[in-house]
């Protein structure tokens, strides 16, 4: 198998990936891994924006209090003061390399309203463009860069540790075939997350979790697993993808009907249509159960024919469909959206595994507690994009491999087998691990998980089998974590356990061939 050295190796060119190999060149060689092209990721398709406390008016403080509350206090302090704080500097700093956001005539910059936040902070580019604005532009400085070497349509299999020191990545690359073993002193997972899973997600095809199921095989902590975030108002459409509305739009006055025409937020939540995300999408969910239809985002009552242009990118989508943004209801539901849990690190991005980093989607750093803040996702790729590798600079290099490790063969004939089975893991995990859970559900999903794990554990190195591990270890992580959290809380609600219990303000822990632990809230 051939082997190849880099100083540095990057999983993954969302914001977070992109960011952590431009920085990482200033110290060495890198090796850029993406699953397909560089520019397809959940950071490229993201319509949101980038909060930030930049507005005079505004503070880190208030920030740090609205990112607080939206993840029902199960956010570590210390790692959400870093990215209000420092998130400043690298917006900042971002703008300096020629990054430009949106600004009205007299050159200010525009910023919007999105739920949770108490402040006008969300930074746009191109209006309802900016993940793909912002991950474009950083994209095209990543190019520029000798020292980054691109290995697109190329996929991880192996995360290679030896005496709990990752020394690198096995990886395949889909349009040969071949196995190719990459060594480096430091590898950085940026992965994204894995809503794919699900049957209805925004996130694009690649979005299955791969990054996280290769670390927790190879000894990774993973924190938060439960922590599903739905989005409230993707597009609900028969035969149609889930395409996401960004929350921008109620930011800017739209409301949310149910099927008679009820606007029905401003009775649960004082912030109605503008409360947390895991309020709005579990709202929609019960008011869905309740009338047996989809409910509807509505800009009719606005009469502002400037969000058509503020918003071109969603408008342009559904005028195929049939659909007047402006002017009709344009029918919607949650969808799976963003994994709050994840790969559990320090403030630094570190694992527990030395030489294995994370950041960005992948990573649990403890930022988004309960539930994401709407923006600060790609606020935390700036931020912990950069420090991690502040942290790997300095280490040394790396260490041969004393290991020989088998190829991953890609059959053509096990297709149809694995799309099978990725099917019915979509539809188990949104019927009984969805929005809304319970112990009966759970242990039923549980149950034909692992039924499923059994057939395929001895499945050899087919690389359709070894991506069933990897979807039955995702799911399997994620419902014990959700059978263990015996609570409501943000992206986590349950029927049988309504409220939640201050006991439970933890987080939950997972490391393969242990019990579930618990970790404590870092308080400072």
């Amino acid at each position: 198998m051939k082997i190849l050295t880099f100083d540095f190796i990057v999983v993954g060119s969302g914001l977070a990936g992109l960011l952590a190999a431009f920085h990482a060149a200033d110290n060495g060689t890198v090796a850029l891994i993406s699953k397909s092209e560089l520019d397809i990721s959940n950071s490229y398709h993201a319509q949101g924006g980038i909060a930030v406390a930049i507005e005079d008016t505004d503070h880190p403080d208030f920030h740090f209090a609205d990112t607080l509350i939206a993840g029902r206090d199960l956010c570590d302090r210390d790692a959400v003061s870093i990215l209000v704080n420092d998130g400043l500097n690298r917006v900042k700093e971002l703008i300096e390399m020629g990054m430009d956001f949106d600004k009205d005539e007299n050159g200010n910059l525009i910023l919007g309203l999105e739920g949770g936040h108490s402040k006008r902070r969300i930074l746009h580019a191109d209006g309802d463009a900016t993940g793909k604005m912002t991950t474009s532009f950083v994209l095209k400085k990543v190019l520029a860069r000798p020292e980054i070497t691109k290995f697109e349509y190329c996929t991880v299999v192996k995360i290679i540790v030896e005496d709990n020191y990752c020394k690198g990545v096995q990886t395949l690359q889909y349009i040969d075939g071949e196995n190719v073993i990459i060594l480096g002193k430091a590898t950085i997972l940026a992965t994204g997350g894995l809503s794919r899973i699900y049957s209805r997600s925004t996130n694009p095809y690649t979005a299955t979790g791969d990054g996280i199921a290769l670390a927790w095989q190879a000894g990774a902590r993973l924190a938060d697993m439960e922590f599903i975030q739905f989005h409230p108002t993707a597009l609900a459409i028969p035969e149609q993808e889930a395409y996401l509305i960004s929350e921008a739009v109620r930011g800017e006055g739209a409301h949310i009907l149910d099927v008679n025409g009820i606007r029905f937020m401003p009775d649960i939540h004082p912030l109605a249509e503008l409360a947390p995300r895991d309020v709005v999408a579990s709202s929609i969910y019960h008011r869905m159960q309740e009338t047996g239809s989809v409910v509807f985002l509505s800009l009719q009552h606005l009469s502002n024919e400037n969000l058509s242009k503020r918003f071109h990118s969603i408008d342009s989508h559904l005028k195929p469909l049939g659909f007047n943004l402006l002017h009709d209801l344009i029918p919607i539901a949650p969808a799976a959206h963003y994994m709050v849990g994840g790969i559990r690190t320090d403030i630094w991005g570190q694992t527990n595994i030395a030489g294995l980093f994370a950041c960005g989607e992948v990573a649990a750093t403890g930022v988004m507690g309960a539930n994401r803040l709407a923006s600060n996702s790609l606020l935390e790729c700036l931020v912990y994009g950069k420090r991690v590798v502040e942290k790997i600079r300095h280490l040394p290099h790396c260490i041969p491999l004393k290991m020989s490790h088998e190829s991953i063969l890609m059959h053509q004939d096990t297709d149809h087998e694995f799309l099978k089975v990725k099917n019915e893991l979509a539809n188990l995990m949104t019927e009984y691990v969805g929005i809304v859970r319970n112990a009966e559900g759970l242990e039923a999903a549980l149950k034909r998980i692992e039924f499923i794990a059994e057939q395929y554990k001895d499945g050899g190195m087919d690389y359709n089998y070894h991506k069933i591990i990897n979807l039955t270890d995702i799911c399997r992580l994620i419902t014990l974590s959700a059978i263990d959290r015996k609570e409501s809380r943000g992206g986590h609600i349950r029927f049988d356990f309504p409220f939640e219990v201050e006991g439970q303000l933890h987080h939950i822990i997972q490391e393969k061939g242990t019990n579930i632990t618990y970790e404590a809230v870092r308080l400072s």
